[in-house]
């Protein structure tokens, strides 16, 4: 209550700092950018465990069963809304910066996408750095798409999703397995996703929820020495001909923004099918939002539209 007292009497002082956002989204977007601010990522567990508290606050939408499970070796859980469509499955990888985050923190979201989709969807808890440095994150992703597929789901059924970091693994993981010369999934959806690592993201003007020395510590921890500018933690940098259909989202004043615009414009070029999408005045992963932003559950449909055209 407190966040928005203090949010509604500085709107009425100055009017809203973006004009798209309503006093909810607004008391959301500056406590989520305050608690990103404080993340001690110098104690990764501890980081994790301030994350998790604005996971609990997420809610998971009527009818959806979650079921623990085991995917190749890798610690998931399925998100099952009722009458979904047994065949058809979301993978899906949280965000986090590599470091933080946990199928629980993105379990409202993928659950949102997972019935929008009318699919099952799979999310990946994948190892984190700094214990498990890249490509951990990158091995987990691909033994648990193998191992879906050794249990006789179809890749043509299979679509991948991921909001930051989650979506520049799942984009990682579409080069692996085509360098591979393994079936690709369907299609792809990739909420604000971090595909450049090497980008030092310039500050923002106090808006978006990802301070830029947050993105640039985890960063540092996720690569342990590896180059920035390795495909596989940097996908921008890798060949991009020959993916499945991929589904794009920013937001507008996020400071992911250029290098999110600068992957659409490589794909296209590169011949491949992409729908850039760049929601206006939206912080990073506004999905997440989606209880007190239109915007958000706007941009979720349109992701289950994409999945069940393409899977």
């Amino acid at each position: 209550m407190m966040g928005l007292a203090a949010t509604a009497a500085r709107r009425l002082a100055r009017g809203p700092a973006v004009p798209e956002w309503s006093l909810l989204y607004e008391t959301a977007a500056r406590l989520g950018r305050a608690r990103m601010a404080t993340l001690d990522l110098a104690h990764a567990p501890r980081a994790r465990a301030q994350f998790a508290e604005l996971g609990a606050l997420a809610r998971l939408p009527r009818g959806v069963r979650v079921e623990p499970a085991t995917v190749g070796g890798v610690p998931a859980e399925w998100l099952v809304p009722e009458g979904a469509d047994g065949a058809r499955v979301v993978v899906y990888f949280h965000g986090g910066g590599y470091v933080i985050g946990a199928p629980a923190t993105a379990r409202e979201l993928a659950a949102r996408i997972a019935c929008a989709a009318g699919a099952r969807a799979l999310s990946v808890d994948y190892r984190l750095a700094p214990e498990h440095p890249f490509p951990a994150a990158v091995d987990d992703a691909c033994a648990v798409y193998r191992a879906l597929g050794a249990s006789g789901i179809e890749p043509g059924h299979v679509a991948l999703a991921g909001d930051s970091a989650g979506g520049g693994l799942a984009l990682a993981l579409l080069l692996r397995l085509r360098a591979a010369g393994e079936a690709l999934p369907a299609c792809a959806a990739l909420l604000c996703p971090w595909v450049d690592l090497s980008d030092p993201c310039a500050e923002d003007a106090g808006l978006d929820d990802l301070p830029q020395r947050t993105i640039q510590a985890m960063a540092r921890l996720y690569l342990g020495g590896a180059s920035p500018q390795e495909p596989l933690a940097s996908p921008v940098f890798g060949e991009l001909a020959g993916l499945p259909p991929l589904l794009v989202q920013a937001g507008g004043v996020e400071v992911l923004r250029p290098q999110i615009e600068r992957l659409a414009a490589r794909v296209a070029a590169a011949g491949g099918e992409v729908a850039l999408e760049v929601a206006p005045g939206m912080v990073h992963v506004w999905h997440l939002l989606a209880a007190v932003s239109p915007e958000a559950r706007a941009a979720i449909a349109r992701i289950g539209a994409f999945v069940r055209a393409h899977a």
